[in-house]
């Protein structure tokens, strides 16, 4: 298995060891071992399963508050995707900076987004499907968004057209506006 650390601390892309032959290939997606190795000792409690039909498809920048704050292990089964963490702990050295990496079914990419960080993607191909497990159990009373276009974060998503976008993200809040829903402990 291949670990890659990003410039945020704790947000980690993982690339799963793949045995291919004539049939196509094998990989183990998820070992609990093998991630505690990792440092990503969490116990996933749920996976979710999400397809996008149109190229351009954007979604995000969602997270849960404490006490049901998220972390998630993102990895795209079909299709191809612009995976993105923002940091929103306050006090971090990093608040406020994202990371985006591509997440595509040929590459087996994953993307680990611990708790404390808005997490969204950019469909780039047609019929996408991206499959992640979260370590706390979807709470709607803690449902929190950010908005996909803060100025102040300045993503750079690959597809200027956005396709399709819910009325949720396109009204989400800018971070300035957040407040201290996470606060950075000065670890990982």
């Amino acid at each position: 298995m291949d670990v890659i650390d990003t410039s945020l601390p704790g947000v980690q892309l993982i690339t799963p060891r793949r045995f291919a032959d004539n049939r196509g290939f094998f990989a183990e997606t998820y070992n609990q071992r093998a991630y505690a190795d990792l440092g990503i000792s969490e116990t996933f409690v749920q996976d979710n399963h999400s397809v996008s039909a149109q190229t351009g498809t954007l979604r995000g920048l969602h997270f849960q508050n404490s006490p049901h704050a998220q972390g998630k292990l993102v990895r795209c089964g079909r299709g191809s995707i612009f995976d993105v963490a923002v940091d929103i702990r306050r006090g971090s050295p990093t608040f406020g900076s994202w990371v985006g990496y591509e997440l595509t079914a040929e590459n087996g990419h994953q993307l680990y987004i611990p708790q404390g960080f808005a997490h969204g993607f950019q469909t780039l191909k047609s019929d996408s499907e991206i499959v992640y497990k979260c370590t706390q159990y979807y709470a709607p009373e803690a449902e929190g968004a950010l908005r996909w276009d803060d100025p102040d974060i300045k993503i750079n998503w690959p597809l200027k057209d956005i396709s399709a976008l819910s009325e949720k993200d396109m009204s989400a809040p800018f971070l300035a506006s957040l407040g201290s829903l996470f606060t950075w402990d000065g670890a990982k």
